[in-house]
C-alpha cells in the first residue's frame, strides 16, 4: 500500500544513500593506481609558474584574438600531455602557465611556437658554423653579426622592429650574393629576431638546431598545417635514434609526393620556429602520406616536439620571460589556518544546534559529516577523471557551502516547529513540514547553484575553483537533505523514545502549543457562558 501524500519510506531513501556511498568509495579505492587523496593545486602542493611574453614583427601589442587563440592551443597541449591541474591565463600580453607538482619541465616546453615549415635547401649554399674565438681575441666580422642578432628589449618596440627589418633584408633576400653574405655573417649562437617572424614566401638563411651548419632555404613549399598527426618513434633498424613521424593530410600528402618526385637527390629542410631540425636528402620519390623528422632527439624531446606539432602551432612568437618554482609553504600555512578557523566554526555551530535543537541538532551534525564524506569521495574521483585540483579558493567554496547546507536543515526544522505550534504531534508534523520546507530549500539551492554557474562561466583562474566547489556542494546538499536528513527525522518521529519532548528538543514548542489550545478552550467556554 502506498504511503499517504507527503509521507515517505525512510528506509528506502537511506538505503539509496548507502548504495551511493558504497559505489562512490568503491570507485575511490578499487579504481586507479593513485592514493585516495584529492589532487592539490599549486598553492597547496607547490609547482612551477611560467610566464610567456608575446612579441610581434612590428613591435606593437599583439591582437587580443591571437592571444586568446594561443591560450586555447596551449590549454589543448596541456590536456594532450596529461598535465593535470594546470592553468593558462592571460595577463596583458603575457600568458601565465601554472603547473602543480612535478610537471615543471613539461610546462617550460608548452610555449614553443611549433611553426613547422618545409623548405628546399639551396644546393651549394651550406656553410659550417665556426667555433667562437677565445675570450679577448678579435673575431673579424663575427662580433658585428652577433651584435645584429642580439634581441632588442621588449620595452623598445622600435628597436625590435628595426632588428627584424634588418634581418629580413639580408636573410630573406632573393639576391644570391646577399644570401651568401648573410650566410657568412649569421651568428647561430645569438638569439634570432626572425623566430616566428619569417616570411614563408621568401627565402631564408637559417641555422640547424645543433648549431653546426648554416643553410640557405627556398620559400616554403608546404606549411605545417598540412600535418594531420605526429608521434615520437623509438630507434629502429632504419633510424638509430628517436624520430618524429608525421602523417599528412590528403592535400599535404599530395604536395609531399609531388615535391619528392621532382627533387630526387636534393635536400628538404624541416624548419621549426626558424631553425632547421633536419635536412634529409631525397633518395627516391616518397608517395606515402608520411615523413620522418630526424634530429638530435631523445625520448622526451621527440615526444615534446610530436605533441606541440600535433596540437597546433601558436599564432604568435613567445619569449619565456620568467620560470619560477612556487613553494607550497605559504599555501599550506593558509590552508591550516583556514581549516582551524572552519573547524572552530563548525564546533560552535554544532554546539549551538545541540543546545537549541537537541535530537535535531544531532541529526544536523550527522548530516554534515555524511555530506563531508560524499564531498571528499567526489573530489578524489574528479581529480582522477578530469584533473580537478583543490586549491585555497576551492576550500573557501566548501566553507561557504556549509552555511547553505545548514540553512536547509534550519528551514526544515523551523517549519516543523510551526506545524507543532498549530497543535500537531511530532509524527504528524513531519510530512506537512517537509512539503512546506522542500519548496523553500529547492528555491534557495537553485539560486545558489545559478550564481555559482554564472560565476564559473565569467571568472578565470582560482575564482573558477571557488565557483565549481560552491556549485558542487550545493547539489550534494540536496542529496543529503532529501536522502538523509528528512528520512532520519521521519524515523525519529516514529520512535517512542526519540519523539519524547525532552529528547527531541521540541518540548517548549509542544508546551506552547498546549497552552494555546488551553487558552482557546477557555476563551470558547467563556464565550459560550456569555
Amino acid at each position: 500500500m502506498a504511503p499517504p501524500a507527503g509521507q515517505i519510506r525512510p528506509g528506502r531513501y537511506l538505503a539509496i544513500f548507502a548504495l551511493i556511498v558504497v559505489a562512490l568509495y568503491g570507485l575511490v579505492f578499487l579504481t586507479g593506481d593513485q592514493k585516495p587523496h584529492p589532487k592539490l593545486g599549486i598553492d597547496l602542493q607547490g609547482g612551477t609558474r611560467v610566464t610567456l611574453t608575446a612579441r610581434t614583427p612590428n613591435g606593437e601589442p599583439p591582437p587580443q584574438e591571437s592571444l586568446n587563440q594561443a591560450r586555447q592551443i596551449i590549454e589543448t597541449r596541456v590536456n594532450g600531455m596529461g598535465i593535470s591541474g594546470s592553468e593558462v591565463n592571460l595577463d596583458g600580453s603575457n600568458l601565465v602557465i601554472t603547473v602543480p607538482g612535478e610537471g615543471g619541465d613539461q610546462a617550460k616546453q608548452l610555449g614553443q611556437t611549433a611553426e613547422l615549415e618545409f623548405r628546399k635547401v639551396v644546393p651549394n649554399m651550406v656553410a659550417p658554423v665556426q667555433a667562437p674565438p677565445p675570450p679577448g681575441q678579435p673575431s673579424g666580422t663575427a662580433p658585428q653579426a652577433a651584435h645584429a642578432q642580439q634581441p632588442p628589449s621588449q620595452a623598445d618596440p622600435e628597436a625590435q622592429r628595426a632588428a627584424i627589418d634588418e634581418a629580413k633584408k639580408t636573410r630573406q633576400s632573393t639576391d644570391p650574393n646577399v644570401q651568401m653574405q648573410a650566410l657568412q655573417a649569421l651568428d647561430c649562437n645569438a638569439e634570432d629576431p626572425l623566430r616566428g617572424n619569417a616570411d614563408p614566401k621568401l627565402p631564408l638563411v637559417a641555422c640547424d638546431q645543433e648549431k653546426t651548419q648554416k643553410l640557405v632555404l627556398e620559400p616554403v613549399f608546404m606549411p605545417g598545417t598540412d600535418i594531420a598527426n605526429a608521434a615520437a618513434m623509438p630507434p629502429n633498424e632504419q633510424n638509430p635514434g628517436w624520430t618524429v613521424n608525421l602523417e599528412f593530410t590528403g592535400e599535404g600528402g599530395k604536395r609531399w609526393a609531388d615535391f619528392t618526385s621532382a627533387n630526387v637527390g636534393q635536400q628538404a629542410a624541416f624548419v621549426l620556429d626558424g631553425e632547421v631540425v633536419s635536412a634529409p636528402r631525397i633518395n627516391e620519390a616518397l608517395l606515402g602520406g608520411s615523413a620522418n623528422i630526424n634530429g638530435d632527439f631523445n625520448q622526451q624531446t621527440a615526444t615534446d616536439l610530436a605533441d606541440v606539432l600535433k596540437y597546433g602551432s601558436l599564432p604568435l612568437a613567445f619569449d619565456q620571460s620568467e620560470a619560477e618554482t612556487v613553494s607550497a609553504t605559504a599555501g599550506v600555512a593558509s590552508m591550516e589556518a583556514g581549516l582551524i578557523a572552519g573547524g572552530i566554526g563548525l564546533i560552535l555551530v554544532a554546539a549551538y544546534c545541540l543546545a537549541y535543537y537537541r535530537l535535531l541538532g544531532v541529526l544536523t551534525v550527522l548530516s554534515l559529516v555524511l555530506s563531508g564524506g560524499v564531498v571528499y569521495g567526489v573530489l578524489v574521483l574528479l581529480g582522477r577523471w578530469i584533473g580537478f585540483t583543490l586549491d585555497l579558493a576551492g576550500i573557501a567554496g566548501f566553507i561557504v557551502a556549509i552555511g547553505i547546507t545548514a540553512d536547509s536543515f534550519i528551514v526544515f526544522f523551523e517549519r516543523l516547529k510551526d506545524e507543532i505550534r498549530e497543535g500537531r504531534t511530532f509524527r504528524s508534523a513531519v510530512p506537512r513540514a517537509w512539503i512546506r520546507a522542500r519548496r523553500t530549500i529547492l528555491s534557495a539551492d537553485a539560486v545558489s547553484f545559478l550564481a555559482a554557474a554564472v560565476l564559473y562561466v565569467l571568472a578565470v583562474g582560482q575564482v573558477k575553483g571557488f565557483a565549481f566547489t560552491l556549485g558542487m556542494s550545493t547539489v550534494l546538499d540536496l542529496v543529503v537533505v532529501f536522502l538523509v536528513t528528512h528520512p532520519l527525522v521521519a524515523l525519529a518521529s516514529k520512535n517512542k523514545f526519540l519523539s519524547k519532548p525532552s529528547v527531541s528538543g521540541l518540548g517548549s514548542v509542544q508546551r506552547l502549543a498546549a497552552e494555546q489550545r488551553s487558552a482557546r478552550r477557555r476563551g470558547a467556554s467563556t464565550a459560550k457562558e456569555a
